[in-house]
């Protein structure tokens, strides 16, 4: 649906909230870095265990994402905006009474924190569902689209900086001592967070443009889920979020474990640092508000470079930074007062390119699908499970070959994928025929 000129003052406040909602998902997922920490140590995890939380968030996306795409295709924003929020609060309410058994009860706890993850990512898939659609149709597409994409995912970018930070300072300055107990005071953030949401999304009106286009075409019955697979920048573009999101994950977790948990093998420590957990947030920290200087700069030039053209770009530059940061030592560097390892600044500066990547992916994917938008975003979340396969997968590896860094070769593979994904692109969308 196009967006006229005397309609884009009356979507100021939607664009606001979808902006609110871009960073709660950030926040309540960026928990699961450095809680994948704090469980490593408290239960004395191997590296493919304490990214099983991460894992359960994101794999509630495949589960998730067709029902978010046909609640939003039949009841609109509004509602399937609601239904997240309700998700997130019993997610994080779950996360929260993890911390209330008694501490040697490691099956319970342990279990809670799963499910917890496991519900709070029905929230996240749902919430993505609404916001990236809303935000590329409230610009128009295009070149515009991406440019809202963008500076919503540099609010996306605040929420994510502002969880490993505060974590780590939860936690102070020795991890062996960390506990999920230690992580309350976030939760109690995470969950007044969802309740202010709910109270302004119920008491707001939202345009509902996939409502009112399926209402004036009387197609609704048409729209069928296989229509979305007619569309080659669709297909491949699935599978380019899939790898992306894991990217993203990854960079940051690993980096965090790399930080503060040395690999020991035979009890000798054969890589990574033990620094406070308070310095190793600040750093993985660094790495989402890079992402979110990235989102700034991506929204600013979003409206005359193409989606294509940033894509390419930032996944080149992506691919050298993570080279750099598996190969280059672990020599360390004062910045502002603080040691940072040679290696980390290298994954830190990801950030910038990771930034631009999920608005770039989106709107060449679903750019032209009209009607099959609201489906298409569904099936987009579902493969937004990447996020916790390819950091399970990173983490396997590390254990298997006793190295963090040998693990990022999972993530540099994945970004190669995007650049020839992004350089094979089709500029047009081809409308399906009539099914």
């Amino acid at each position: 649906m196009e967006i006229n000129q005397n309609q884009k003052s009356s979507h100021v406040l939607p664009i606001i909230i979808m902006f609110a909602l871009f960073f709660m998902i950030a926040f309540v997922t960026g928990f699961q870095n450095p809680m994948g920490v704090i469980v490593k140590n408290q239960f004395n995890l191997s590296n493919f265990q304490s990214q099983l939380g991460n894992f359960a968030n994101f794999i509630a996306y495949a589960f998730m994402g067709v029902p978010a795409g046909l609640i939003l295709q039949k009841k609109g924003y509004k509602v399937a905006s609601l239904t997240a929020v309700v998700f997130g609060i019993v997610g994080v309410a779950l996360m929260f009474f993890a911390t209330l058994p008694d501490p040697t009860d490691t099956t319970m706890i342990y279990t809670l924190y799963i499910i917890g993850a496991f519900v709070a990512g029905f929230s996240m898939c749902t919430l993505n569902t609404v916001v990236n659609p809303m935000l590329n149709t409230l610009g128009g597409g295009g070149k515009r689209g991406n440019m809202l994409l963008q500076f919503g995912g540099s609010c996306n970018s605040v929420g994510a900086t502002i969880a490993p930070i505060l974590v780590g300072y939860l936690i102070g300055g020795q991890v062996e001592k960390a506990s999920l107990v230690d992580a309350r005071a976030a939760l109690y953030v995470a969950l007044a967070i969802f309740i202010i949401a709910f109270i302004v999304l119920f008491l707001s009106k939202l345009p509902e443009p996939i409502l009112d286009e399926i209402a004036e075409s009387g197609e609704q019955e048409k729209v069928k889920m296989s229509g979305a697979f007619h569309f080659p920048n669709f297909v491949f573009g699935i599978i380019a979020i899939f790898v992306y999101v894991g990217v993203e994950v990854g960079v940051a977790n690993f980096l965090n474990l790399y930080l503060t948990k040395p690999l020991v093998v035979n009890g000798a420590i054969v890589e990574g640092l033990k620094m406070s957990p308070a310095i190793a947030g600040t750093i993985v920290g660094a790495y989402w508000l890079c992402m979110f200087f990235g989102r700034i700069i991506g929204g600013s030039v979003g409206s005359f470079v193409t989606p294509k053209s940033m894509l390419v770009t930032v996944t080149a530059v992506c691919t050298v930074l993570l080279l750099c940061g598996i190969y280059l030592p672990n020599t360390m560097l004062s910045i502002f007062g603080t040691q940072v390892p040679l290696n980390a600044v290298f994954f830190v500066l990801c950030g910038l390119c990771t930034s631009v990547m999920w608005g770039g992916i989106f709107n060449i994917a679903t750019e032209g699908m009209g009607k099959y938008t609201a489906v298409a975003s569904g099936i987009f979340m579902v493969m937004v499970c990447g996020g916790g396969i390819l950091p399970l997968l990173q983490g396997a590896v590390a254990d298997a070959v006793s190295s963090y860094l040998l693990g990022y070769w999972v993530l540099v593979v994945s970004v190669v994928y995007i650049m020839i994904y992004a350089l094979c692109s089709k500029s047009k969308a081809k409308e399906p025929e009539a099914e």
